[in-house]
C-alpha cells in the first residue's frame, strides 16, 4: 500500500513538474510584454542598425547609434514593455541577420518586394525620395545626364537598384554612404544617390564642393521606409504597428520629427 501511494505521489510530482514547464514555456512566448511573440520573450527587442545615414541613424558624440530612427525604435520598446538594444552593422547584412542575429531592423529601410520575400515590414513610418548629389560645378540637372556617369551609392540601398538601370553608369558601391559623399567631395565621382535627407545633411557639410539636386527633377518615385520584421511574427508586427500610431496620434512622433529633421 505504501509503494502504491508512493508511486501515485511521484506521478502526481512529475505531472506538476511537467505542467508547471509548460506554464513557464508559455508565459516566456509572452514575455514581459505579454505578446505572443518568440522576438521578444525574453524581453529585449534587439535591432540592427547601420549608423551612417544621417538624421535617420548616426554615430552620437558617446559612440552610440543615435538619431530618428533610433529615437522611434526606443519609443515603440516602451510601448511594448521590452528593453531596446540597438547593434550597428553593415546595412547589406540586416534582412539576412533578422531572426538570427537581430529582432528586427530600422535603418531608413525602403520597402521592396524584393524584400518581402525574406521579412515583413510594419506599417510605414517615412516617406522619402532618392535626390542626386553632385560637384558644386556639375552640369548634371536630368535623368539622362547620368548616363555614362560614375555614380556612387550605399551598397544594398535604393540608389544602388537605380544605378544598375542607369545606360552606361559605373556603379560605385560603398559600405557608408559617407564614404560615398567623400569620394564625391574630393572628386573621384560625378555624382552619388541617395536618400533626401541624408543628402541635405551632407551636402551642407560641404557647401562649396556638392550640391543637392531634387529627385523629382529625375523623376524617383517616393519610397516608404518601414520597420523589418522576423517573416510569419503576426504578432509583433501588430504589436508594433499599435505604437507606431500610438506615437503619432499622441504627438511623440512629431516631436521626434522636429527633433531630428529640422
Amino acid at each position: 500500500m505504501k509503494k502504491i501511494v508512493s508511486i501515485a505521489l511521484t506521478v502526481a510530482l512529475m505531472a506538476a513538474v511537467v505542467t508547471g514547464c509548460g506554464s513557464d514555456k508559455g508565459a516566456a512566448a509572452g514575455g514581459a510584454s505579454g505578446i505572443d511573440s518568440a522576438a521578444l520573450a525574453d524581453g529585449v527587442l534587439t535591432v540592427g542598425t547601420n549608423a551612417e545615414f544621417p538624421p535617420f541613424e548616426y554615430l552620437g558624440d558617446n559612440g552610440e547609434p543615435d538619431g530618428f530612427d533610433m529615437a522611434l525604435i526606443k519609443a515603440i520598446g516602451e510601448e511594448l514593455g521590452v528593453e531596446v538594444v540597438v547593434e550597428n552593422m553593415e546595412f547589406d547584412s540586416l534582412v539576412s541577420a533578422i531572426g538570427s542575429k537581430i529582432d528586427v531592423a530600422i535603418a531608413g529601410m525602403t520597402v521592396t518586394d524584393e524584400r518581402k520575400q525574406s521579412v515583413d515590414f510594419s506599417e510605414s513610418y517615412y516617406n522619402a525620395v532618392q535626390h542626386v548629389l553632385v560637384p558644386i560645378d556639375s552640369t548634371i540637372a536630368t535623368y539622362d545626364d547620368l548616363k555614362g556617369k560614375t555614380i556612387g551609392c550605399q551598397l544594398g540601398t535604393t540608389g544602388d537598384f537605380i544605378i544598375e538601370e542607369i545606360e552606361g553608369a559605373t556603379s560605385q558601391q560603398y559600405n557608408k554612404a559617407v564614404d560615398a559623399v567623400n569620394d564625391l567631395a574630393n572628386g573621384r565621382l560625378d555624382a552619388v544617390i541617395i536618400d533626401s535627407n541624408p543628402a541635405g545633411v551632407f551636402a551642407s557639410k560641404y557647401p562649396d564642393k556638392i550640391k543637392d539636386l531634387d529627385g523629382a527633377d529625375f523623376d524617383f518615385e517616393i519610397e516608404e521606409y518601414a520597420i523589418a520584421l522576423p517573416k510569419g511574427d503576426t504578432a509583433l508586427q501588430e504589436a508594433v504597428n499599435v505604437a507606431i500610431k500610438k506615437l503619432k496620434d499622441n504627438g511623440t512622433f512629431d516631436k521626434l520629427v522636429d527633433q531630428y529633421m529640422q
